[in-house]
């Protein structure tokens, strides 16, 4: 049995970390480096970071940054935000990731995910699905560019053609909860869950040890968080503690 995995998320804007609710009125939460070197110190089991303004300011991910986190820790370390090319994620991974998170660029060409499977293998490669609520409550649909877009798709339907198109893992994120703490959207892991085999990183909402415990029992292989973290309210080697005494097996 897979053991379930603590991922603390940096949300990387010009260089600093930064977090906000809903992907908007961003604060500041450090420098990355510093971050990073914490969290590995603090028990966590792998590191994503996302550059958030990337995709919506036309920027790529800044290469220096990955480089200088990668320098910094011994577990894996997945980057997204602005990755639009095979050539772009190539980079990105050269530059010291273990995998790319893919989003708004799968939604307008998802031939990009098979492309850059078959050249670095599914393992790589991470569908990012922000995912927010109908405006008529029918179930979630697909958001993309920092949720400033409403594709339409439905994050369900989008979820389940993951693997087809070259994903070994999904980012699920509720754009609702993100930032809110109040709790990930329990509701929409257990239906993509019913659709994907593939590992899923719940994210968006995290408060404490329970929301996550409640995240892994709708489905969830890794919980993210970030504010928990930024914040120093609690560290991933607390969480896994009270993980273990709910009976979750959890890394070491």
């Amino acid at each position: 049995m897979l053991t379930s995995r603590i991922i603390p998320c940096l949300d990387i804007d010009n260089g600093r970390v930064v977090k906000g609710v809903k992907f908007a009125n961003l604060r500041d939460a450090g420098e990355p480096v510093q971050q990073a070197t914490r969290y590995e110190q603090g028990g966590a089991d792998e590191l994503v970071m996302l550059d958030v303004s990337a995709t919506t300011s036309g920027r790529e991910t800044a290469l220096d940054t990955v480089r200088a986190v990668r320098r910094a820790l011994s577990i894996p370390l997945s980057v997204g935000g602005g990755v639009r090319t095979v050539e772009h994620a190539l980079a990105l991974l050269r530059a010291g990731a273990d995998k790319v998170g893919v989003n708004s660029a799968a939604v307008e060409n998802p031939s990009l995910l098979r492309e850059l499977a078959d050249r670095v293998g599914a393992q790589c490669v991470v569908l990012s699905i922000d995912a927010a609520t109908r405006i008529d409550g029918s179930g979630w649909e697909v958001v993309t560019r920092a949720g400033t877009n409403r594709t339409g798709i439905d994050a369900i339907g989008w979820a389940a053609s993951a693997s087809s198109m070259g994903a070994g893992e999904i980012l699920l994120t509720s754009f609702d909860q993100d930032g809110t703490r109040s709790g990930y959207d329990t509701e929409l892991l257990r239906a993509v869950r019913q659709v994907t085999a593939l590992p899923i990183i719940a994210s968006g909402g995290a408060d404490n040890a329970k929301h996550m415990l409640d995240a892994l029992r709708a489905g969830a292989d890794a919980v993210l968080a970030a504010s928990i973290f930024h914040d120093n309210d609690t560290t991933p080697n607390a969480i896994k503690e009270e993980l273990r005494a709910s009976g979750i097996e959890v890394r070491t």
